[in-house]
């Protein structure tokens, strides 16, 4: 039964942050550490999840020839390499600072959905500078159990690259970064594979249901401050979990 719980709670934060254009394991994993699933499980899964629901998307972009390689290849590769990296330093890093580092992450993506509005519109043109922004989103993500994309996505906007590219280039680096990460975490972490099935489908379902929902009449403003809210107050559950 608790199975369907896991399931309920990746259906409901994938409908609601695919509607924002976002990946959904920011929500997903500290939701599920609230309901008792160790932190480092509730990662790979995350994880696990984040790769089925890219993995479609980045074949159908690759298909349609619309993503730039040379721009998103460097920083694909970035993320490849480091995001294992910060997947094996978070098994030795206390449970409680990385805990800690995820509020805030919380509460970086609220406020950047919620606040942001200008863009800094730096002209990037070394490949090693992309290479470096890579390396750094994929050490985060894998200590996190990101696929990534939550962390690239504001980060290219805020750097002044148009949101249609940035968001083609995060599903291209996403779902290689996850599945190494997810590796990384299989080596350390008891894999509970009915936990891992139940969130997928409940991540797949959830981004069809979000997909669909953003044809009818929705604010994009309104969805992305509604998310916004949901995150602040994981954060404040989170950290105050951590505070008792």
């Amino acid at each position: 039964m608790e199975y369907l719980e896991y399931f309920g709670v990746a259906l409901f934060f994938s409908s609601l942050l695919s509607m924002a254009g976002t990946g959904a394991a920011a929500a997903i994993i500290p939701s599920l550490g609230m309901l008792d699933i160790g932190f480092n499980l509730a990662k790979a899964s995350g994880l696990f999840a984040g790769l089925c629901t890219s993995t479609t998307s980045t074949a159908l972009n690759l298909r349609h020839k619309i993503i730039d390689i040379k721009f998103s290849l460097p920083i694909a590769v970035g993320m490849l390499f480091f995001s294992p990296l910060g997947a094996q330093v978070s098994r030795y890093l206390d449970i409680n600072i990385v805990k800690s580092i995820f509020v805030v992450f919380l509460i970086f993506s609220a406020s950047m959905m919620m606040f942001a509005k200008k863009e800094i519109n730096i002209d990037i043109q070394k490949v090693w500078i992309f290479a470096l922004i890579g390396a750094a989103v994929g050490f985060l993500a894998g200590m996190l159990g990101l696929g990534g994309g939550n962390i690239l996505l504001p980060v290219l906007i805020l750097l002044g690259v148009d949101a249609k590219k940035a968001a083609v280039t995060a599903s291209f680096a996403i779902p290689l970064s996850a599945a190494v990460s997810f590796i990384s975490y299989m080596t350390f972490v008891h894999i509970d594979w009915f936990l891992i099935t139940a969130v997928s489908l409940g991540a797949i379902l959830g981004g069809i249901i979000g997909n669909s929902m953003m044809y009818f009449k929705l604010s994009s403003d309104h969805i992305r401050g509604l998310v916004a809210v949901v995150l602040y107050i994981l954060a404040i559950k989170m950290g105050y979990n951590l505070l008792r």
